[in-house]
C-alpha cells in the first residue's frame, strides 16, 4: 500500500511537470498566434534549407502556423485545467516524441540559427531547443503515467465551456495579428524603438563580418555570388541576403540598409538623421503586395509633399517589377532597395507602412489602417498618429488575459443559471407528480369503500 509521504510527492511531481508543460505550451501557442506571418516566414526558411519550399504555397503554410498556434495553445490549457487528462497527456506526449528527435536533428545539421518556436519574445539556439525539449518530454512522460494524480480545475460538465471558449480566443487572435499588426511586437523595429540606437555596437566589442550574398538565376539554375565574384549581365538578380562571415557582437539591428533605386546612393544616414518626419511604405516582396491600398499610399504621399515629409518605398524586389508596381498604381513616390529578411521584420505586412523622425519608430501600420484623408487633416505635429504612444505590456497582457477570462466566465455563469433553472424545474415537476400521487392514493380509499 502507498504511502501517505509517497503519495504526496508523486502527486506534487506529477502536477509540478503537468503547470510546467502548460506554461511552455500556453505560451508557445500564444507567441505564434500573435505573430503568424513571423512564424510563417520561418518554416519557409527551415523548407528553404531543405529544399522543399517550392512545394507548400504561402496559404498552406499559414494553415500550418494557425494550426499548430492552436494546438500547443489548447493542450497547454487543458493541462492547466485537468481537461480530458488521458487524451491530452497522451498528445503531448506524441507531440514531443516526434519534436525531441526533430530538434536533435537540427541541433546538428544547424539549417536555421533559431528555432523560432517562441517566435521573437524568447530566442534559442537549436541545442538550447533540443535539451528544452528533453526535459518536456521527460516532464510528458511523468504526467502520462501518472495523469489520476492531476486534480481538475474545471468540472467535467464545463470542460466544453473552456473548450470552446479556449478555440474562438486563439482562432481570433491570429485573425486580428494576421489583419493588423501582432499585439506583442519582440522586434527591435517595435514602435518607440531608435533604429540608430539598435544599430550601435558597444565599446570594446568584437564586431562580426557580416557578407552580403546575391542570389542570381539563370537558364532556370539559381546560385549565390558574393561581391568578389559577381556575374555578369546573364544573370538574373532574384533576391539578396545577409550572412556573418565572422562571428562577433551582433547588434539588434545590423542590416538596415536604404539604397535608392534611382541612382544607387546609399541614404541610410540620410533618412536616420532627418529631424522631420519620414513614412516608409514596406513591401518586402511588391510583386505580392496588395494594390488595392495603392490608392492611400498616393493620398499620403500627395499629404507628405504638401507638409514636405520624406516618403520612400522599400522593397527588395528588382526594378522591373517597382516600375509595373508604379504603372499599375499610378504611384509617384521614390523607392530604395533593402534586404527581404529586414523588410519582413520591420512590418508584418506586404504593403506596411512606417513613420521615423530621427530614426526613432514612432508609429506603424498593416495595409487595412493605412491613415486616409479624414485622419490626415493637419501636419502631424498636430496629429496623434504620430505622438508615439506606447502602450504598456503590463495593460496589453492584462487585456489578453481578461480577453481569455471575461467570456469564460460569462458563460459559466450562464451554464450555472441554466443548471439551477434545470434542476428546480425538475424539481418542481417531481412535486407536482408527488401531489398527485398523493391525491390519487386519498381517493383510492374513498372508491374501494
Amino acid at each position: 500500500m502507498e504511502s501517505k509521504k509517497l503519495h504526496i510527492a508523486l502527486s506534487v511531481l506529477t502536477n509540478v511537470c503537468r503547470f510546467m508543460l502548460a506554461v511552455v505550451f500556453v505560451f508557445s501557442g500564444f507567441v505564434k498566434a500573435n505573430d503568424p506571418l513571423g512564424f510563417q516566414y520561418k518554416l519557409g526558411d527551415y523548407l528553404l534549407a531543405f529544399g522543399m519550399l517550392e512545394w507548400f504555397p504561402e496559404w498552406v503554410l499559414m494553415i500550418a502556423t494557425v494550426a499548430l498556434a492552436t494546438l500547443e495553445f489548447m493542450l497547454g490549457v487543458y493541462l492547466l485545467f485537468g481537461i480530458n487528462r488521458r487524451f491530452t497527456s497522451w498528445l503531448v506526449v506524441l507531440l514531443m516524441g516526434v519534436m525531441t528527435p526533430l530538434t536533435l536533428y537540427l541541433a546538428l545539421e544547424n539549417p536555421v540559427s533559431d528555432c523560432g518556436c517562441f517566435g521573437d519574445a524568447v530566442i534559442l539556439t537549436n541545442w538550447q531547443t533540443f535539451w528544452k525539449n528533453v526535459v518536456l518530454f521527460i516532464a510528458a512522460v511523468i504526467v502520462l503515467c501518472l495523469r489520476k494524480r492531476m486534480f481538475r480545475v474545471v468540472t467535467p460538465r464545463s470542460e466544453w465551456l473552456v473548450s470552446v471558449n479556449t478555440l474562438l480566443y486563439i482562432i481570433i487572435l491570429s485573425y486580428y495579428s494576421l489583419s493588423n499588426l501582432p499585439v506583442f511586437d519582440f522586434r527591435p523595429y517595435r514602435i518607440g524603438a531608435s533604429i540608430p540606437q539598435g544599430m550601435e555596437i558597444p565599446e570594446g566589442a568584437q564586431t562580426p563580418v557580416f557578407e552580403t550574398l546575391f542570389i542570381m538565376e539563370k537558364e532556370g539554375k539559381r546560385q549565390e555570388f558574393s561581391l568578389d565574384n559577381y556575374p555578369d549581365s546573364t544573370w538574373t538578380f532574384v533576391d539578396r541576403k545577409t550572412v556573418i562571415k565572422e562571428a562577433g557582437y551582433e547588434p539588434p539591428i545590423h542590416d538596415f540598409s536604404l539604397l535608392r533605386m534611382a541612382d544607387g546612393e546609399d541614404i541610410t544616414d540620410l533618412v536616420l538623421a532627418d529631424s522631420g518626419y519620414t513614412f516608409l511604405m514596406v513591401a518586402h516582396q511588391l510583386e505580392k503586395a496588395d494594390d488595392s491600398y495603392s490608392d492611400l499610399l498616393n493620398e499620403l504621399y500627395d499629404y507628405c509633399r504638401e507638409h514636405d515629409y520624406a516618403f520612400y518605398g522599400l522593397t527588395a524586389s528588382n526594378e522591373e517589377v517597382v516600375d509595373q508596381w508604379l504603372d499599375r498604381t499610378g504611384g509617384e513616390y521614390p523607392f530604395c532597395n533593402v534586404d527581404d529578411i529586414t523588410l519582413k521584420t520591420m512590418v508584418r505586412s506586404n504593403p506596411g507602412l512606417m513613420l521615423l523622425k530621427e530614426g526613432v519608430v514612432l508609429n506603424k501600420w498593416a495595409n487595412e489602417n493605412i491613415p486616409d484623408e479624414y485622419q490626415l487633416t493637419a501636419p502631424l505635429e498636430l496629429l496623434p498618429l504620430a505622438q508615439g504612444h506606447v502602450q504598456g505590456k503590463g495593460v496589453k497582457i492584462a487585456t489578453c488575459i481578461l480577453w481569455f477570462v471575461f467570456p469564460l466566465l460569462l458563460i459559466s455563469l450562464l451554464d450555472r443559471i441554466y443548471f439551477f433553472y434545470r434542476r428546480n424545474r425538475l424539481a418542481r415537476l417531481l412535486g407536482d407528480r408527488q401531489r398527485m400521487n398523493e391525491e390519487e392514493n386519498n381517493i383510492n380509499p374513498l372508491i374501494k369503500d
